[in-house]
């Protein structure tokens, strides 16, 4: 059994692909909507966030050979956890993550090391400021740039109503939220733009495949000042960007192989519930 963490679509891509090359994967991700996502191309899931302690539960339950960690790039507690905990029970940890984005040397693109220094930037800049990077940093961008007259913030985050609470809470206007799911083609992120006289978007450099550069390119082609949050350094040891280079790494690993005469997802998943 892998214990796969996933938190992109690049995930589940992966989950597809080692459940196809008869791998038994249980995924692990953090809300229910996610869960439906992988349930819907068959992918047995379990929901809910993991600590040190939850996560050591989860993969000896799941008798799990290998932690497959493709969770988001900026989840760098999750990935730690995973790492810590996996060393700890003596099983091997792979880390999924694809190539990140060069931005380097591209006009009207701005590259910030931390959500703090991102704000800061966005305040020099002023305008309309449109943030993407959802709610668990929102407060670093609202206490900094809220109190500053001459920009106006606005957020767009996932319609969960712990988000709202919290935008209230940090005093953000409602005509300053767009609470929608994504994935948001090239057409709608300039039509939000131009609704919203966007001058400046704040974006994560996660290297989801289209979702970043869709963004990106909206605002460049409308001239608006871009400032993309490079990915956090954490280092993985074992590190793959791609779903060959993961089988690839899992086939070395003794003790773990993909077999399609094996139990398929559900029937291993019963079998761990039991």
């Amino acid at each position: 059994m892998l214990f796969l963490m996933a938190g992109t679509s690049d995930a589940r891509e992966l989950g597809v692909h080692l459940r196809d090359m008869g791998y038994p994967v249980i995924a692990s991700v953090v809300t229910e909507s996610a869960a439906q996502s992988l349930r819907e191309v068959g992918l047995s899931v379990r929901v809910g966030r993991l600590d040190a302690i939850s996560m050591e539960q989860e993969i000896k339950k799941y008798n799990a050979e290998a932690v497959v960690d493709a969770s988001h790039p900026f989840a760098r507690e999750a990935h730690e956890t995973a790492m810590a905990t996996a060393q700890r029970l003596g099983v091997p940890y792979l880390r999924y993550e694809r190539a990140g984005l060069d931005f380097s040397g591209r006009q009207g693109i701005i590259l910030a090391d931390s959500y703090e220094q991102a704000a800061d930037y966005a305040a020099e800049l002023k305008g309309s400021v449109m943030l993407t990077t959802g709610a668990k940093t929102l407060g670093i961008f609202a206490h900094r740039l809220l109190p500053i007259e001459d920009v106006r913030l606005v957020i767009r985050l996932l319609p969960r109503l712990e988000n709202m609470q919290l935008c209230e809470q940090l005093g953000i206007a409602q005509k300053n939220i767009i609470a929608m799911q994504g994935p948001f083609s090239y057409e709608l992120n300039q039509a939000l733009y131009r609704h919203y006289q966007t001058t400046v978007m704040i974006t994560k450099e996660s290297g989801e495949v289209g979702a970043v550069d869709e963004k990106i390119q909206a605002a460049v082609d409308l001239g608006i000042s871009i400032i993309v949050i490079g990915r956090p350094n954490v280092e993985y040891g074992n590190s793959y960007s791609s779903v060959d280079e993961i089988t690839t790494a899992l086939q070395k690993i003794k003790g773990v192989s993909g077999d399609l005469n094996r139990k398929t997802d559900k029937e291993a998943y019963d079998v761990a519930s039991e």
